[in-house]
């Protein structure tokens, strides 16, 4: 079963720093496009960064500067470290990737999710 699993969500005080994983399991050959999304109480999901199979990267003008998105592709893995936490960035977040399956095709994927809570 192909599958995201991310982790490495918490509470954390502003100013502080977290880092969240997603790996990728499963019969799957790599990843090629991977990002993280956000959705915060009654707003809509957004993306805040993401990384190509060359490891090219965007990012939302909310994060830049203090979120870095990357990727380990010998363990099939995306990271975010988040850096100088704000209170504003307390939402679910949400690891996307476009994986290479074995089968011979590509396919999208979310993960489960992962509460990032930031205290002021």
């Amino acid at each position: 079963q192909v599958q995201l699993v991310e982790s490495g969500g918490g509470l954390v005080q502003a100013g502080g720093s977290l880092r969240l994983s997603c790996a990728a399991s499963g019969s799957i050959f790599s990843i090629n496009v991977a990002g993280w999304y956000r959705q915060a109480p009654g707003k809509q999901r957004e993306l805040v960064a993401s990384i190509t199979s060359s490891s090219s990267t965007n990012y939302a003008d909310s994060v830049k500067g203090r979120f870095t998105i990357s990727r380990d592709n010998a363990k099939n893995t995306v990271y975010l470290q988040m850096n100088s936490l704000k209170p504003e960035d307390t939402a679910v977040y949400y690891c996307h990737a476009r994986l290479f399956l074995l089968r011979g095709y590509e396919h999208d994927y979310w993960g489960q999710g992962t509460q990032v809570t930031v205290s002021s």
